[in-house]
């Protein structure tokens, strides 16, 4: 099949599976006398094999380690091993991004805490030397009434 066929029956720009195939990615193509790329249906497959690892989070390079120059020759052992090692890396993502969203809601609620007698610059600098110096601050408990920021 040629490239417009490739690309309406994937969904990808032609100048992506081009990028795809300068990249080494995609290896199952062929020219033709007259300089025109041919693909077989496999490279549907790869096509779809690369959108849905890209979405789970692999990179270009970690696809190309991944992908066998024929998917005739997956090795079980090295794709489950790559796969796990994706979850893990997800995992710690995932931990990193909820230790970042712990911190801003505590810095939310400490600014949320604004004493009444004090204006918003005095209370943005005790919010920052709270910050500076390291402390921990223990966040209070959202009332779900919004104050008055810094």
């Amino acid at each position: 099949m040629k490239i417009g066929e490739l690309a309406q029956r994937t969904g990808l720009a032609a100048s992506r599976i081009r990028f795809y195939e300068s990249i080494g990615l995609l290896k199952l193509v062929q020219r033709q006398a007259n300089g025109y790329r041919s693909y077989p249906e496999e490279a549907v497959l790869v096509l779809n094999l690369i959108t849905t690892a890209q979405q789970a989070g692999f990179s270009l390079d970690e696809l190309r380690t991944l992908l066998p120059q024929d998917l005739a020759q997956w090795e079980h052992g090295k794709l489950l091993d790559t796969l796990q090692a994706k979850v893990k890396d997800i995992e710690a993502l995932q931990q990193r991004l909820a230790q970042s969203k712990a911190h801003l809601l505590a810095l939310i609620d400490e600014i949320e805490s604004k004493p009444d007698d004090i204006d918003c610059a005095t209370n943005a600098k005790r919010v920052l030397s709270k910050m500076n110096l390291g402390e921990p601050s223990e966040a209070p408990k959202r009332t779900g009434k919004i104050r008055s920021r810094i």
